[in-house]
């Protein structure tokens, strides 16, 4: 698929310069479903505990910044957590929202998230794994998902 999207953008572009004109920049899609890898950790889910211990602390991009001070204040509590799009301090996907979706043999079910802190996945409380894995998330530990970006109002933001 990659090499026929590649294909087609080359002739579209070998077919504007042709013409003289400058081709556009393609889109790129926001829900577009991207395979990732999904873990959780317990710490994501006690609410009392300060944005101060995420990525997305402070910073013009921080969650504290934008009124929040705990996990427990965020809209979306206990559907947090880190995620891949997260690239640091002061990232401008702190806040993003995603729906993550896991399908299984027995599990088909779609969670939105809100990305506070830096992962190589998508790294979330273990509330929000059972939720997504229908109450597996020991058993599993870490499942093969697909996420998307939402509004940021999808997430309460």
């Amino acid at each position: 698929m990659k090499s026929f999207t590649t294909s087609i953008a080359f002739a579209l572009m070998a077919s504007l310069h042709l013409s003289g004109a400058s081709p556009a920049p393609i889109p790129q899609s926001s829900s577009a479903a991207i395979e990732v890898s999904v873990s959780y950790d317990p710490k994501f889910d006690v609410s009392g505990t300060s944005l101060n211990t995420v990525t997305c602390s402070d910073g013009e991009n921080g969650l504290i910044r934008k009124g929040f001070s705990t996990f427990g204040s965020l809209p979306t509590f206990p559907r947090i957590g880190g995620a891949p799009t997260v690239e640091g301090w002061n990232s401008v996907n702190c806040g993003k929202c995603y729906s993550l979706h896991y399908k299984s043999a027995t599990v088909d079910k779609t969670i939105k998230v809100l990305a506070i802190d830096k992962s190589d996945g998508f790294n979330i409380g273990e509330e929000a794994m059972n939720l997504l894995t229908d109450n597996q998330a020991t058993d599993l530990g870490r499942v093969t998902a697909t996420y998307s970006l939402l509004a940021d109002s999808e997430c309460g933001m």
